[in-house]
């Protein structure tokens, strides 16, 4: 089985610094780049903070990189496509091989 990997995606880890007021702030640190297959799946709409957002659930799929690597993604790290965000929520093995990855992800953009 071969994929068709033809997006480049930035893997982001969060990074939560002091910010000198006794509070922390959030950033993400780059921790490579991959290229992926994006998949989409069926679009809701949800509210945060009354604010709606379409959330629209995504399957990642990636070369897989060994376990403990730094460059194999795990929940609570992001993908970004230029300005495009997909939060990662899960990640299993595509195939029996171990040759790649399913990343569960989503997308939310304003409705």
């Amino acid at each position: 089985m071969r994929e068709m990997l033809n997006r480049r995606l930035v893997l982001e880890a969060p990074l939560s610094e002091e910010d000198g007021a006794g509070g922390r702030v959030l950033s993400w640190a780059g921790l490579g780049t991959h290229w992926a297959k994006i998949e989409p799946g069926t679009g809701r709409e949800v509210a945060i903070a009354e604010v709606p957002l379409g959330s629209v659930p995504l399957k990642i799929t990636v070369r897989a990189s060994p376990m403990g690597s730094m460059a194999r993604p795990e929940p609570g790290q992001r993908f970004r496509e230029g300005g495009r965000i997909y939060p990662i929520l899960a990640v299993s093995e595509k195939d029996a091989g171990g040759r790649y990855l399913t990343c569960f992800a989503r997308e939310e953009v304003p409705a």
